[in-house]
């Protein structure tokens, strides 16, 4: 609707600064026309929006403008409410900054957007470790958001998997990535994913490094993810599945008479899929590769025996 599209506009003039009328148009996908349009009607609605001509021109607001939040829809309202994660802001240290940003905010809406917030506040509360883990001893966090927000370059002892576990390592850290309850840290050259729990030591330095123009840090986490689960999966396995039954990144191949599903499932080891599919009990056949095959029908009738025999080795 133009009427958002008009209050977007002034909030990022007032975030970002000069910006041009290309610039504008692609962030909020319109035609150049169209801004030229909605910046005229800013200008006859007394808004003190003002442009300038030539290579470094663009549109900006009269330095001191601020406009108001009426702007925000009440899904907007609710939505912001919802991301505010206070636990994490807590481990970084900003708890108290968190709480402050969303009182002020609060003040700043309007009578019913409010009551949309605070309903949102009372009926969602995002957790986001898992139920069988415990939470990791993170006591550089603060300290490495510190230096990604400063742009300085820290010096970590580092305790990785394989040999030899602790090893030196400098540090340019470009972000922080919160992933299932674990922090991430994202740092040159490369660049390199680090877990920030497994920083044994770390020292700050006054070195300031440049971060790259081009690094957008939700995209390289978007690809490391996929990196990461291609290399993970480098096997493959041949499985039917009992109707009603699926796998994640699975590719079906079809049905058999009996209505089930066979399909191609990727796998990280021999070893691990044994026990993914072990827990899918009378659900799932394997059919390739035969050492899967061999190993789940070894491990199969090894139970049996057990369970039904109470003075075997291990029972009762």
């Amino acid at each position: 609707m133009k009427a958002g599209r008009l209050v977007s506009i002034l909030l990022l003039l007032q975030t970002r600064g000069r910006m041009t009328a290309a610039d504008l148009a692609a962030e909020l996908e319109v035609s150049v026309r169209t801004v030229y349009r909605d910046v005229e009607a800013l200008s006859a609605a007394g808004v003190p929006l003002y442009g300038d001509s030539g290579h470094a021109g663009g549109y900006r607001l009269l330095d001191g403008y601020r406009t108001r939040l009426t702007g925000l829809t009440a899904g907007e309202a609710e939505a912001l409410f919802l991301a505010g994660a206070p636990g994490p802001a807590a481990e970084l240290g900003l708890g108290s900054v968190l709480a402050a940003a969303q009182l002020k905010v609060r003040a700043a809406l309007p009578r019913e957007l409010r009551a949309h917030a605070d309903r949102i506040s009372g009926r969602f509360h995002l957790d986001a470790p898992g139920w069988y883990a415990d939470a990791d001893d993170v006591p550089h966090l603060p300290a490495v958001a510190d230096a990604v927000w400063n742009s300085r370059v820290l010096h970590v002892r580092y305790r990785r998997w394989r040999e030899p576990t602790d090893v030196e390592r400098r540090l340019e850290p470009y972000g922080l990535v919160l992933k299932a309850g674990r922090w991430y840290v994202v740092a040159g050259p490369g660049p390199r994913t680090f877990r920030v729990d497994q920083i044994l030591e770390l020292t700050a330095s006054d070195e300031e490094f440049t971060r790259p123009d081009d690094f957008d840090l939700a995209a390289h986490w978007t690809a490391y993810q996929r990196d990461f689960h291609d290399r993970l999966h480098r096997g493959e396995a041949l499985v039917r599945l009992a109707p009603g039954t699926g796998l994640p990144r699975a590719v079906e191949e079809g049905r058999d008479e009996h209505g089930w599903t066979v399909a191609r499932v990727p796998v990280e080891s021999v070893e691990h899929a044994q026990g993914e599919f072990l827990r899918l009990g009378t659900d799932i056949e394997v059919l390739h590769p035969p050492e899967l095959r061999e190993r789940i029908a070894r491990t199969v009738a090894e139970l049996a025996e057990r369970y039904g025999n109470p003075h075997a080795p291990g029972g009762d």
